[in-house]
């Protein structure tokens, strides 16, 4: 492994004997140099193809110097909003400015602009006018065409215009990269930099774009919301690398964004490759002083085994990054990086999670997939389970087995989700044993999200029944072998399809259920998920209906308050809520009711309040009388 991080300063430049660097790469993260990080991935990635990389975190973007630490790049910037998209890692879905950012030094909130791809990419151009500005991550993949802004509640342009970037790298875009820097450093100019596979670039005309299949124009989607969800369903369909086509979209006159087809998913070689690298696996040193980075907390101790995810969830964007081809690693490789996890001074025993996406996918959905690509306008889970589909967790069994019989390693856990529709479809229940056997420690977190199948429909969730039926199963299991452990589900108000009928009914489940979440994740709109272009347009892309769109704030302060309807904090929503759904039925005394009458819930709270009174009266009572009895003995009184 490489005793060193990659340059952050002059002065790391001269460690190493280098007078520039081939690319700078300003990232809107803290630098660190961990494989769950994308800027550590592809710089590290250059850096094994021979190229030089110097590091910029978190620019201050209101000083042009802060970009110029290097000077000026041989080959181009690269520039990424970090982990995240920056709004979401900003905001949350009240819009309300967040108070920490786990992927800043100490997690300060604010050390990254608004939209910080765009902001960053200006400032780039601004002070170094004909460099070549190459911009990616999950902020650039996701805002690629234009596309629904929830934080403005307007559509805005792709953000290769508004950044004023050369070329958009979309998906997770090693192989773009590497094709990009190639090419640069043969004295290709980056304006001729067409044929790339998962890049989208500018074009004055569509007159050497014979293959594109034509969007809607910017102004189009702008004025008819129709023809934007229309437009985005396109997009979602031209997701697969081997089926995707060629996409353009039109501006005005002499200005076309083109989209290229995605890039090729990695082979295990690749992948494999891909991990080996010399990662330091821990934020730079200079962090330290504040407290380090709070986000490796998560991943340090963790395995990454797959990418991508055939789930095809509405409100996940996954299909528009990583796309729905399965991508793993080989045994060898994460039993190798396991053993360096042991070998870390802070290792306590413990591996936090092996997975992905969906942690038990390890391979695709069909054997087609590799050679043809998936289906574009089908599911290979919803509504139900593909006839085609390959449903086999012995990969993954093997693996966790080899894992959890490593000198050094007390228990293996599985953290990331576990897609139960998969493990029901799977007529074997081994791996469900093992799970609950040696995976779990108490509670298994699951995500039906919710219980209505109106809802489930819309979110792209199997039927409730199957969760139902994996709830049975689950708890079989744990009965025979003599555990205790619970499940705990995920849950989502307020998200297109759920009128406050289905919001009710969420809450009678909790009522039966004897559970109430503490959080509760309202929907929220994020760029290039199929849920967001309902919440905007009111259609359903997939089907072109018209869908149930619960907007109103208030509304969805009441859908919010029925998941947690024992809070006394609540009450009023509750009652309104269930007012306007017709099902006063359920306040009342019965077993079934949610709520008693408001002049019995007062008398309640106010019976809780003088209890607590009375409880915290004798607790000092108490204590008085033990110091006194503790100075008796001492002689300080007779």
């Amino acid at each position: 492994m490489r005793e060193d991080y990659l340059p952050i300063c002059q002065e790391d430049l001269k460690k190493r004997g280098w007078d520039s660097v081939d690319f700078v790469y300003v990232i809107g993260d803290a630098y660190v140099d961990h494989p769950s990080f994308g800027h550590a991935i592809i710089s590290r990635l250059l850096e094994a193809h021979g190229f030089r990389v110097g590091m910029i975190s978190q620019p201050d973007w209101r000083k042009k110097e802060s970009i110029s630490v290097f000077g000026r790049p041989r080959l181009g910037f690269l520039v990424t909003g970090g982990n995240m998209d920056s709004m979401v890692n900003h905001y949350s879905v009240s819009k309300k400015r967040r108070q920490t950012d786990a992927y800043t030094p100490g997690g300060v909130i604010g050390k990254r602009p608004d939209y910080a791809t765009v902001v960053y990419g200006n400032l780039i151009r601004q002070t170094y006018s004909d460099i070549p500005i190459l911009i990616g991550g999950i902020e650039a993949s996701l805002r690629r065409l234009g596309h629904y802004d929830y934080w403005s509640d307007r559509i805005k342009h792709s953000v290769l215009l508004d950044s004023q970037a050369d070329i958009l790298m979309y998906g997770m875009g090693e192989h773009a990269v590497i094709e990009i820097a190639e090419a640069l450093d043969s004295g290709i100019k980056v304006s001729d930099l067409t044929f790339i596979n998962g890049t989208v670039y500018k074009a004055k005309s569509l007159e050497n774009v014979y293959d594109a299949q034509i969007l809607p124009s910017f102004s189009e989607i702008v004025s008819d919301r129709e023809a934007y969800a229309k437009s985005f369903y396109t997009q979602y369909c031209n997701t697969d690398p081997f089926s995707g086509k060629r996409l353009a979209e039109p501006y005005r006159e002499n200005l076309y964004l083109v989209q290229n087809p995605p890039a090729k998913p990695l082979t295990m070689q690749e992948m494999d490759d891909i991990y080996a690298l010399p990662y330091q696996r821990n934020f730079h040193p200079v962090y330290e002083k504040d407290g380090g980075v709070p986000a490796i907390s998560e991943v340090k101790f963790s395995l990454v085994s797959n990418r991508g995810c055939f789930g095809g969830c509405s409100f996940c964007a996954l299909t528009f990054h990583q796309g729905r081809i399965l991508q793993t690693r080989s045994h060898d490789s994460i039993i190798e990086e396991a053993k360096q996890l042991i070998q870390e001074k802070d290792f306590k025993g413990y591996l936090h999670d092996v997975g992905g996406p969906t942690a038990n996918f390890r391979h695709p959905s069909c054997e087609k997939q590799l050679s043809k690509g998936v289906c574009a306008r089908k599911q290979c889970l919803f509504p139900e389970p593909c006839k085609n589909l390959t449903v086999d967790h012995q990969d993954y069994l093997v693996l966790l087995r080899k894992l959890r019989s490593l000198p050094g390693v007390k228990k293996v856990f599985v953290r990331s989700g576990v897609r139960f529709d998969y493990v029901m479809a799977d007529k074997d229940r081994t791996f469900l044993k093992e799970l609950c056997q040696y995976h779990v420690s108490g509670q298994l977190k699951v995500a039906p999200e919710h219980i209505a199948d109106p809802v489930l429909q819309m979110m792209g969730k199997p039927n409730n029944v199957v969760y139902q039926r994996f709830v049975k199963a689950y708890q079989t299991i744990n009965e025979q072998l003599g555990m205790k452990q619970y499940l705990v589900p995920y849950l989502m108000s307020s998200h297109p399809g759920s009128t406050l009928k289905e919001a009710v009914e969420l809450a009678e489940y909790l009522r039966d259920l004897g559970y109430m979440p503490e959080q509760v994740q309202d929907f929220y709109p994020t760029p290039s998920t199929i849920s967001t272009v309902m919440y905007y347009t009111g259609f359903d892309p997939r089907t072109m209906k018209k869908v149930y769109v619960p907007i109103n704030p208030h509304e969805k302060a009441m859908q919010r308050a029925l998941i947690q309807y024992r809070n006394p904090a609540n009450y009023d929503l509750v009652l309104e809520a269930l007012k306007k759904a017709g099902r006063m039925d359920l306040v009342g005394f019965e077993k079934k009711c949610l709520i008693r009458p408001k002049e019995d819930a007062v008398k309640i709270q106010k019976a809780r309040a003088k209890k607590k009174e009375n409880e915290l009266k004798k607790a000092k009572k108490k204590c008085g009388t033990i110091r006194n009895v503790h100075k008796k003995k001492s002689g300080i009184i007779s």
